[in-house]
């Protein structure tokens, strides 16, 4: 029987203190404890999940084998830095970083030691793109939507790290990493100091082509794919976990039929239901018990990188009217 594997959290804030919670009650893992830079916050989460909350990142990383790192992206370089050099394998939220050279250091961290680098591009593991699995056939043209409110959280970034690069890094998965040939992307900052909604189009090797749309500045929360492949047309509701497929009916004879139903049958995809962080949680425990596990790996997450920057790069800024105009 394997032993427990001893984990912790490092920046437990609203997303972190949802690893803490899972990591908790997760079978053959043991939450050693989290820091934070607010110790009232790390105090108050430990209570919450019966741990330990350290007064420093140094002492945690001698107590574990394994941490998640979620810090604000300008500090994931020097956090997964000193993470990694302690011999200590880490999972890191996304963005990898901010640039590819503070992602390259990472990467050759974790190999000089020898441990596990993970990215926590967690849409991969939504119930919807585990439902498509079975019917992705050489998709064509990717279409994403990605809409949510304002908020401080993620706004030390541009758009295109903080929310963009989550579909991005989907459309490199289902493309098979094939590379960029050709980025195209306009958008604008209203509430901030960075872009706060981007459109980008993006022609890959091989000829799929994808079209990514991305606000912090909405109303309401949208997190839509749609894959257009030979076989069909497959909608993703990442929001809800929903997914469906419309394929031409096996029956259909060209020149038949008076209308769409009868010549498409639109087939309701499943994937059992668990929860998206806790099957990536899960598997980066896998990872660094040395089991099969299928992680985000630090190479596709600085590929996810490499293209939300040149997304970013691009981009042409469009004005903003004046409000009252």
């Amino acid at each position: 029987m394997n032993p427990q594997v001893p984990v912790g959290v490092v920046g437990v804030g609203a997303l972190g203190r949802h690893h803490a919670r899972h990591l908790a009650a997760m079978h053959g893992v043991r939450l050693v404890g989290v820091f934070d830079a607010d110790a009232a916050r790390a105090a108050e989460v430990a209570a919450e999940f019966g741990c330990r909350a350290f007064t420093s990142c140094t002492e945690l990383l001698a107590q574990v084998k394994a941490v998640t790192v979620a810090v604000p992206t300008p500090l994931h370089h020097a956090v997964g830095l000193e993470c990694l050099n302690h011999g200590v394998s880490v999972l890191m939220e996304k963005p990898l970083a901010v640039t590819l050279e503070e992602a390259d250091d990472l990467i050759a961290a974790a190999t000089r030691n020898g441990v596990v680098l993970a990215v926590g591009h967690i849409e991969r593991f939504n119930r919807a793109m585990r439902a498509a699995r079975g019917v992705l056939d050489s998709p064509a043209y990717i279409e994403s939507v990605r809409l949510a409110p304002f908020q401080l959280r993620g706004a030390d970034v541009a758009v295109v790290l903080d929310l963009m690069i989550h579909d991005l890094d989907l459309a490199l998965h289902l493309l098979g990493g094939a590379p960029a040939l050709d980025v195209r992307a306009s958008g604008v900052s209203i509430v901030s100091s960075h872009l706060d909604i981007a459109n980008a189009r993006v022609e890959f090797a091989g000829g799929a082509v994808a079209s990514v749309v991305s606000s912090r500045v909405a109303r309401e929360r949208v997190r839509r794919v749609r894959i257009f492949q030979p076989s069909g047309y497959i909608a993703l509701d990442l929001a809800t976990g929903g997914a469906t497929f419309m394929r031409l009916r096996a029956d259909w004879q060209p020149g038949t039929g008076t209308s769409l139903e009868d010549i498409v049958e639109t087939v309701t995809l499943t994937a059992p239901d668990a929860d998206a962080l806790g099957l990536e949680l899960a598997a980066f425990v896998a990872a660094v018990r040395g089991d099969p596990a299928e992680i985000v790996t630090a190479a596709e997450g600085r590929a996810a990188l490499a293209l939300a920057l040149d997304v970013t790069n691009a981009v042409q800024r469009l004005p903003v009217p004046a409000l009252g105009r």
